[in-house]
């Protein structure tokens, strides 16, 4: 039985683990280049999950095209617990966003957000995978 990754997946299983993209983006902090993920505009009902270690972070009932070139949502699933850290690099200060469970990285959140919540959590496609609702 293959092993689900964790925190305590070490650099080279997720080499194994991982297609090239998804490392350069889930466990090197990478971004995949706007208007080109699979889920950008993608709205069947289902749950968005970790692509690293399939932990669901998201419903579909919470994303909505906020024409920004990526997947986005105003709301994380509450279990998902989805972490935040200062990020700032390439000279910005805004707030990342990775997975509570692997901790890979999936993209930055927002103050610009629609109602209830007035977040935008901006998520690259190549760091979720789709489970259609049943």
């Amino acid at each position: 039985m293959k092993k689900k990754p964790n925190l305590d997946t070490t650099d080279q299983e997720w080499k194994t683990l991982l297609t090239e993209e998804e490392y350069r983006v889930l466990r090197l902090k990478g971004t995949e280049r706007a208007f080109t993920g699979e889920y950008d505009h993608h709205f069947e009902e289902g749950t968005y999950h970790c692509a690293g270690c399939d932990f669901p972070l998201f419903d579909s009932e919470n994303k909505y095209n906020s024409g920004c070139g990526w997947p986005a949502f105003w709301g994380e699933l509450e279990s998902a617990n989805i972490k935040q850290i200062l990020d700032r690099s390439h000279g910005m200060t805004r707030m990342e966003i990775v997975c509570s469970n692997c901790e890979g990285h999936l993209g930055h959140i927002f103050n610009d957000g629609p109602p209830p919540t007035h977040k935008r959590y901006c998520v690259n496609s190549v760091s979720m995978r789709f489970e259609a609702r049943k």
